[in-house]
Order: structure tokens, then C-alpha cells, then sequence
């Protein structure tokens, strides 16, 4: 007997399969080479932006991480006209896996975590903190005000030093990476859009 689908996991499916197959094109990436890249199998790939399939929660994870976004812009449904997130409802984005808890920054969302079209995060970096050897890339245009501190933002070979109350906006699918250039702890508030400059 055929298995009933669920209108609700059908459309979740295709929402997914859309935002992978729109992440993908803006970063240039062919089906094989985000499937080489997020170490899935192509069928996968090429099955989910069709929208079929099931992939596993892993395998949502592994290609999230492979076009730079989180899982969560991946699944979460869109949010309503007017969405309060309270200081007590921040959502803490959780820590890459392969670096001492001790030398990350916290990152809160300040945004709805459905929210796909602007997030703003408020990042708190510890001393000596530098992502310079894991730098990001991923779709987008980022603004950053560092609110206290010294921040450095480096994006490609180009190199910027900011102190509190100076802005940086720069194209987030070219490689760049933050580093705290203060002896203290560094505060600095981002907004990131899908939208490249």
C-alpha cells in the first residue's frame, strides 16, 4: 500500500529544496559541487531542490554549513508582520564544534529565527578571538557597528580596524573573517540580508 504524504512535510520539503536551490545559485555552486562540498550524495541534492525526498536532519545540517547559512533560515517557516523577541527569548546560535567553547564568541539573534531576509546579531567576543582560521562564506551583505572594543574585519586581503560606534558593510560570498583587537571583551551588533551589494 502506498504511503500517505503529509501536505504539511510535502510543503516543508519544497520550501527546503527552494531555499538550498536559491543559496546554491547565488554562491555559484553547481548541484555536484554543493553536494562534494556538504558530503551528501547528488541525488540528494538534486531530489530536495525538486522537492522530494527526506533528508535527515544531518544532511540538512552538513549542506547548511556548506552554503554558510543556518539550518534554521533553511526550515523555519516565515515570520508575521509584527515579531517581538524579547531580551529573555534570544535565540544563542550554537558553537561550531571544532573550536574551544573558551575561544568563540556568543551570538544572539535578535531577529525571529524565521526570518530569512534580515537577521540582526549581537556577537560578544572574548579576548584574544580571531575566526581567521576558519573564515566565513556565505550569501549576503553584512553591516557591523561594534558597539565596545576593537574589532577587526578582514575580507579578502583587505583589512579594517574599527572602534566603537564605526560601521563596516561589506559582500559576504568573498571569504572574511573577525578577530578582537581589544584586551577586553568586544561587543558588536551585525545585520546580515541574502542580498549581495
Amino acid at each position: 500500500m502506498a504511503r500517505h504524504t503529509d501536505p504539511d512535510e510535502a510543503r516543508a520539503v519544497e520550501t527546503l529544496g527552494a531555499a538550498v536551490r536559491e543559496a546554491r545559485r547565488r554562491l555559484g555552486l553547481s548541484v555536484q559541487a554543493l553536494s562534494e562540498k556538504a558530503g551528501v550524495s547528488f541525488g540528494l541534492v538534486s531530489q530536495l531542490e525538486r522537492g522530494m525526498g527526506n533528508p535527515s536532519l544531518q544532511s540538512i545540517h552538513r549542506l547548511a554549513a556548506a552554503l554558510g547559512v543556518p539550518a534554521g533560515q533553511l526550515l523555519d517557516e516565515p515570520v508575521g508582520e509584527l515579531a517581538v523577541v524579547t531580551a529573555a527569548k534570544r535565540h544563542v546560535m550554537p558553537p561550531a564544534a571544532d573550536i574551544p567553547l573558551s575561544a568563540q564568541a556568543t551570538r544572539e539573534l535578535l531577529t525571529p529565527r524565521g526570518e530569512s531576509m534580515l537577521q540582526l546579531i549581537r556577537s560578544t567576543l572574548p579576548p584574544g578571538f580571531s575566526n581567521e582560521p576558519h573564515p566565513f562564506r556565505h550569501i549576503g551583505t553584512e553591516t557591523v557597528t561594534v558597539e565596545s572594543g576593537v574589532l577587526i574585519v578582514a575580507q579578502g586581503d583587505r583589512r579594517v580596524e574599527l572602534n566603537a560606534g564605526d560601521t563596516v558593510t561589506y559582500g559576504c560570498s568573498e571569504a572574511h573573517w573577525w578577530a578582537n583587537g581589544y584586551d577586553g571583551v568586544t561587543v558588536v551588533v551585525g545585520a546580515v540580508t541574502p542580498f549581495e551589494r
